[in-house]
């Protein structure tokens, strides 16, 4: 669990309700239907239009890493490769044929694959690196989803303001109904500034964050496999990986 996005979370619903609150508005005055479906269907709908449903459902799965990203052990990984290659400098690269089959990462296991059937270096390099990056667009298209819904929240934020004014303005003859309805149009606003302020921009710019992390990752592994596949040494593969580390 990342504690941080938790707390950043908790925080912005204090935020606006409690700015809500201290500045006598109210909880009631959060709430607001016509508002909710303006701005938030609405954000919906747009990223719909603009997005392919594959990507949109990828979306919808890495949102979860907000609170519970990936492990990214970096110093495991590289404890593992250096192992790796111990093993293949002993007993050759079909030494590591029964480590494939536990490999629980399908990346991984790819490469470790290859390593084992005897692959050139650069052959295994270019394979694994257009797993990598096809995953990588892949991964930060669907990121994108939240920065386009952030993109278009406070732009429908406006227009259910303008929407609840132009009601408001028939109802110039009675007073009494003037000043409900103009806090019931700025509703709209709050939703829209609010959703892409506390919730859609953070969220797509922390899934990028942890998109790049991964493809680091990757990256590392990359260079670790075909290190074994050139007979490198141990020592030298573990000093070169950990530059990836720091």
């Amino acid at each position: 669990m990342d504690r941080l996005s938790l707390i950043g979370a908790v925080l912005a619903i204090v935020a606006i309700v409690g700015g809500s609150v201290l500045k006598g508005a109210g909880l009631a005055g959060l709430w607001s239907p016509a508002a909710f479906v303006i701005v938030i269907v609405g954000t919906v709908a747009a990223s719909l239009l603009q997005t392919s449903m594959r990507t949109f459902m990828r979306a919808l799965k890495m949102a979860g890493w907000v609170f519970k990203p990936p492990a990214h052990d970096h110093a495991a990984v590289i404890a593992q490769i250096v192992e790796w290659s111990t093993i293949a400098r002993k007993q050759g690269l079909l030494g590591l044929e029964a480590q494939v089959a536990q490999q629980t990462d399908p990346f991984l296991g790819k490469g470790l694959q290859m390593v084992v059937d005897g692959l050139e270096p650069e052959a295994i390099r270019q394979m694994l690196e257009i797993d990598l990056h096809g995953q990588n667009a892949r991964d930060l298209a669907a990121a994108k989803v939240f920065e386009g819904m952030g993109i278009y929240a406070p732009t429908l934020g406006i227009i259910g303001a303008v929407l609840g004014l132009m009601a408001v303005m028939k109802n110039l003859a009675d007073p009494s109904k003037l000043g409900h309805g103009i806090a019931a149009a700025f509703t709209a606003t709050i939703y829209g500034i609010g959703a892409a302020n506390l919730m859609l921009l953070p969220v797509g710019n922390k899934l990028k964050t942890l998109v790049t992390a991964q493809t680091l990752e990757r990256e590392m592994i990359v260079e670790g496999l075909i290190a074994i596949a050139q007979g490198e040494n141990p020592r030298n593969i573990e000093a070169r990986l950990n530059g990836y580390v720091h």
